[in-house]
């Protein structure tokens, strides 16, 4: 059945034929976008819904998250407001209560946190595991990490559990935990950080993902100048996520690569860490993504919105350049430009209307929930 949106006051494509439109309509037929144009041209269709006057775009794409995972760690955050330094080890205390969890209770907060992420407009996702770090744990979050999200990332080389061997738990990553695990995963990732893993760990790491078919992605230069971005590069990586200290040859090594550094500012406000040089990446050449990081420990959210909301008013990003960090952005990101991100004839009905008559709200009235509806594979959500 077909259905034709109407009325619309602004419909941001992110398509070079139809770019922004004004008084504008799409028409939705089994799931896809089937004609593009202006409201007064509008074929007929089953079904009419008439968005008055407000803003169409396309679903977010939420390039890095940790969907499936348990705990609270609200009073640390607390601590950190307080002046506590960010440190990767508290990422233990998710591990805990996420391996002390049972499939229905991962699977209750993951529900919970998807629903969320559609109410403020985000249609694609990805989750990441990285908080069971042993075989079990980590297969699980795979696992129910495939029904709830487009995109499964692994993560076991997250930090190495207290207590455990560090060359023994490398040889797990890359081994029986990279096999329970990979049936599930796209790519894999490492945390290449001062605390968790060093520039060669990572590498050995992310070649023995390479080599059982996964992609490769890194958190790198979140904590300092890990080395993390020129490793992303030299391997080829999807993305390097975080990149809060770069030197010059990081921003040089990133312009003259195909990576994506995707940018995280609601983890950057919450662990008080710098945020990234956007503006200058974005002047150097280099592709970025926004996405939320939404975990229980650094990042609480998943509200795109409010990401995009801080690039405009900190990162010295124009609005259209954080919008399409996190749509084209974040589909560039995951591998999925082709089926993300865009509003096109013959691609996916991933869309967002807003309370508004302009996009722009979405900056200029941060913190307000202005997504009005929004359709995943052409079904209102």
């Amino acid at each position: 059945m077909s259905e034709l949106l109407t009325n619309i006051g602004e419909l941001t494509t992110h398509t070079e034929e139809h770019g922004t439109l004004r008084d504008a309509a799409v028409v939705i037929d089994d799931g896809r976008i089937a004609w593009i144009g202006p409201a007064d041209r509008a074929p007929a269709a089953d079904t009419r819904d008439d968005l008055d006057g407000r803003a169409v775009l396309p679903g977010w794409v939420d390039s890095h998250t940790h969907l499936v995972s348990m705990g609270d760690r609200a009073e640390e955050f607390i601590d950190r407001m307080a002046g506590r330094p960010y440190e990767a080890g508290g990422i233990m205390r998710t591990v805990e209560a996420t391996r002390a969890a049972t499939d229905d209770d991962l699977r209750a907060r993951a529900r919970w946190l998807r629903a969320e992420a559609y109410r403020g407009g985000t249609t694609t996702i990805e989750a990441k595991t990285g908080y069971g770090l042993d075989v079990e744990t980590e297969q699980r979050l795979a696992r129910i990490s495939a029904e709830h999200a487009e995109v499964v990332t692994y993560l076991g080389a997250h930090v190495v559990p207290a207590g455990v061997d560090r060359r023994a738990y490398i040889d797990l990553v890359t081994g029986p935990m990279l096999a329970a695990v990979a049936p599930y995963a796209t790519y894999i990732d490492v945390f290449c950080e001062q605390g968790a893993f060093d520039v060669e760990e990572s590498r050995e790491i992310l070649e023995a993902g390479r080599a059982a078919g996964l992609g490769v992605k890194l958190h790198g230069n979140q904590l300092g100048e890990s080395g993390g971005v020129r490793l992303a590069v030299e391997m080829g990586a999807r993305s390097v996520d975080h990149c809060n200290h770069l030197s010059p040859t990081d921003v040089d090594a990133l312009a003259g690569s195909d990576t994506v550094a995707t940018l995280l500012p609601a983890c950057d406000l919450s662990t008080r860490e710098p945020f990234p040089p956007a503006r200058e990446l974005v002047d150097a050449g280099v592709t970025i993504a926004i996405a939320s990081n939404c975990n229980p420990g650094s990042s609480f959210t998943t509200s795109m919105g409010f990401c995009v909301a801080t690039a405009v008013l900190q990162q010295r990003l124009t609005f259209e350049e954080a919008l399409w960090a996190a749509t084209v952005g974040g589909a560039t990101a995951l591998g999925l430009d082709n089926s993300a991100g865009r509003i096109s004839e013959g691609g996916r009905a991933d869309l967002q209307a807003l309370d508004a008559p302009s996009a722009r709200h979405l900056a200029y009235r941060p913190g307000v929930p202005l997504t009005h509806k929004v359709w995943s594979s052409g079904n209102p959500v």
